[in-house]
């Protein structure tokens, strides 16, 4: 059976708020097809709407559009505008979730509610809006935004935009990868992935903030002073507050000092706090924004690939002790995640091959596509050089496996937000990762040193009987491949195994890793027997 042919975009609103204005923008410069479905219906029943109305009822004219939308969902290739209330119809609710699982983009064009009155009433015919049209509007407005929030999964504010601003903005939203966190103790949230995803932050962050604290490292300062620029465009007033960069930035002591300037510059609870940088300034920024107040609003913006595919995404904020890393913290999940490709263009090849260590992690323990991706482009990936990744093909590559990563991430994070469980299998690789991390005074690179943990969870899974040769062979091969280190041999063993018993995985007295038995496949391994710890141990040290 062929594939269905589904539009590109479908647009949804409120009446008034320029769809097929918009819609009809969105195709010229994408070149595809555009439909309306009122058009596509006058067309089809051989009559004016209003008229269809008057003779037939407003019952019998949904079962009408709703049979014509299923259709277009099914065979469309272009831009589809919905009427006002078609999303109200179960069937076609029913019918936009199934294009949203086959990969489709519902956008929620939100315009702003003065202006879509004015363009509903001066465009006439519309037999919703008979009456007192701004009263009715109104009340539809609160009837159906609700529905509409939840029928999307692309919002768009429109306010004070032109339809070519609002179309550009369109097109940035639609050609961005999405992936929604969601589940029973999380307000869902979503990570956009892409070019330009940055522009949605006020989309995010809403009209409730007034005052918003941009927490960033010095080296990311071409993109924080971009972020700070969008951020007063909005209307916000911007607190910057510059953080050490890496690891010496998440202590006690610079959280402390960020508590004191929202003190002093009297951040209330509704206002909000943004992280934009590497891994540890997204941590010390979700830790800030979870203990100020008891909780405020806040967004990720991470700009190494490190923190796009792990530390920004998933809830877990948190700062560092002399005794270990992140002991102290708190599971905060944030407001949305927004993964700018555009940031990673100035991002070192060093710290760039890092990021793969967490791709590859999340290939073994649950996405064996991951792992042929990294297989296939390995050379690519190795010889990164972000002077001339944007618009080339590498950049779709590095945005799918974003977007794979953060997916494996999303589906232990819905399970397990506070890491009872599920969860936990996310630190394949991190219990000896963290420790050489500690010993090494975090010199080495939290990527760097997964890595390398991974290939010691290999080995003890080898030395167990829980894996073969063979897959211990490949976690070698495979990381090797992508430039990124498989052995560490500059500290003692007991020194490891003291760490090691510090591990937040570990119970009492005993330790606990994650291994694999076979790939995609996670178990814990519970107190395994010393003298394997130690085996293994001395497999990675050459």
């Amino acid at each position: 059976m062929s594939k269905a042919i589904r539009p590109r975009a479908v647009i949804i609103g409120m009446m008034g708020a320029g769809k097929t204005r918009v819609g009809k923008e969105v195709a010229h410069i994408m070149h595809l097809p555009f439909a309306d479905a009122d058009v596509e219906i006058e067309r089809e029943v051989g009559m004016k709407i209003p008229a269809y109305f008057e003779r037939y009822g407003e019952p019998a004219f949904r079962k009408v559009e709703a049979e014509l939308i299923a259709d277009y969902l099914e065979d469309f290739d272009g831009i589809f505008s919905l009427g006002g209330g078609a999303p109200m119809t179960a069937s076609t609710q029913d019918a936009l979730a199934s294009y949203i699982e086959d990969g489709g983009r519902v956008v929620y064009l939100d315009a702003d509610p003065a202006e879509a009155m004015e363009r509903a009433n001066r465009g006439g015919g519309r037999p919703m809006l008979n009456g007192d049209a701004n009263a009715r509007w109104k009340m539809l407005f609160a009837q159906r935004d609700p529905v509409f929030r939840s029928v999307a999964n692309v919002h768009v504010h429109t306010r004070g935009m032109t339809p070519q601003g609002a179309a550009r903005k369109v097109i940035d939203m639609v050609s961005q990868r999405t992936v929604h966190v969601t589940g029973t103790s999380i307000d869902p949230y979503d990570v956009a992935i892409g070019q330009g995803a940055m522009n949605h932050l006020a989309d995010v962050l809403g009209d409730k903030p007034v005052r918003v604290a941009l927490i960033h490292t010095q080296p990311v300062q071409r993109h924080s002073d971009r972020a700070r620029a969008l951020l007063r465009q909005s209307g916000y007033e911007v607190s910057d507050i510059v953080i050490p960069d890496a690891e010496s930035g998440k202590t006690s002591a610079v959280a402390n000092g960020i508590w004191e300037r929202l003190g002093e510059e009297g951040f209330t609870r509704s206002d909000a706090v943004v992280g934009l940088g590497g891994g540890a300034a997204t941590d010390l920024a979700g830790f800030v924004a979870a203990t100020w107040m008891r909780g405020v609003r806040y967004v990720n913006c991470p700009t190494s690939l490190l923190a796009m595919v792990d530390a920004s995404t998933g809830g877990k904020t948190g700062i560092n002790t002399p005794q270990g890393k992140n002991l102290v913290g708190s599971f905060y999940t944030p407001a949305g995640v927004l993964a700018d490709t555009k940031t990673l263009a100035s991002l070192p090849n060093d710290i760039f091959i890092e990021g793969l260590g967490e791709v590859a992690k999340s290939g073994f323990i649950g996405d064996p596509e991951i792992l042929s991706l990294l297989e296939a482009h390995a050379d690519e990936l190795r010889a990164f050089n972000g002077a001339d990744f944007l618009g080339t093909p590498l950049e779709n590559v590095v945005c799918e496996l974003i977007e794979r990563t953060v997916s494996v991430k999303a589906r232990h994070v819905s399970a397990d937000l506070k890491e009872k469980g599920l969860r936990e299998f996310l630190n394949y690789g991190h219990t000896l990762g963290h420790a050489i991390e500690k010993l090494e005074h975090f010199r080495w690179r939290h990527g760097n040193a997964v890595a390398v943990g991974m290939v010691y969870a290999a080995e003890l899974a080898c030395i167990l009987g829980y894996i073969d040769r063979d897959l211990v062979d490949y976690h070698r091969t495979l990381l090797a491949s992508l430039g990124l280190p498989t052995s560490w041999h500059d500290g003692s063993f007991d020194d490891v195994l003291a760490l090691m018993h510090r591990d937040k995985k570990a119970r009492g007295n005993e330790l606990r890793f994650v291994v694999l038995d076979s790939i995609g496949h996670v178990v814990h391994l519970d107190n395994p027997p010393a003298d394997a710890v130690r085996e293994a141990f001395e497999r990675i040290q050459h």
